[in-house]
């Protein structure tokens, strides 16, 4: 074998790992924001469920108010739907802005929803609602918490795929350009208040 030819084999295999390892680089940041996006999908699920026990426990006290616990229920039961198809295709930027756009809804109906239970004071004074009321204020940090977690991960995805050379890489393989999980929604950005004080 000639020297040319030992130096091109030498460069062909420098290139084709370098190719490899920019590969497996875009494949780890997109499984990492896959998985912050399943601790956001664990801390949703936790308030789904939370939300018909809230509801449940009110019934009783504001027996007169049935669409706004009809509203409560039904926001809920989209946001989950939403949820469920993001966390199927958590790079899907339609899947995202769906969630993005059903957790805006139930944030909407949830504010309803304390406003007017403020009116009832049994209602704030039910022990079994001030639980409910704690633990979905915790739930909901947790959320925000894994919210940020989320946003940080596809920030670094998109910063990888779209950097040179990455983005020669990126293109073919199918890496797509990854959605962040942000409130658009100006009402919906207010936290939801959860305080029966």
């Amino acid at each position: 074998m000639s020297v040319e030819t030992i130096v091109g084999l030498v460069v062909i295999i420098g290139l084709v790992v370098y190719v490899i390892s920019i590969y497996n680089g875009l494949v780890t940041a997109r499984n990492r924001f896959k998985n912050n996006f399943a601790q956001i999908d664990v801390q949703l699920q936790r308030r789904y469920d939370l939300i018909p026990n809230l509801v449940e426990t009110a019934k009783g006290y504001i027996k007169h108010e049935r669409e706004t616990l009809e509203a409560v229920i039904q926001a809920r039961n989209m946001a989950q739907g939403a949820a469920q198809t993001a966390a199927r295709s958590p790079e899907d930027p339609t899947a995202i802005q769906a969630l993005i756009g059903a957790e805006g809804v139930l944030g909407g109906a949830l504010g309803r929803f304390f406003a007017l239970a403020e009116a009832y004071p049994d209602l704030k004074a039910n022990q079994t609602m001030q639980q409910l009321m704690e633990e979905l204020a915790t739930t909901e940090n947790r959320i925000a918490f894994s919210r940020q977690a989320f946003n940080d991960s596809v920030m670094d995805y998109n910063n990888q795929r779209e950097q040179f050379p990455n983005n020669f890489i990126a293109g073919p393989f199918n890496f797509l350009h990854a959605q962040q999980l942000d409130i658009q929604d100006e009402e919906a950005r207010e936290a939801v208040k959860v305080s029966f004080t």
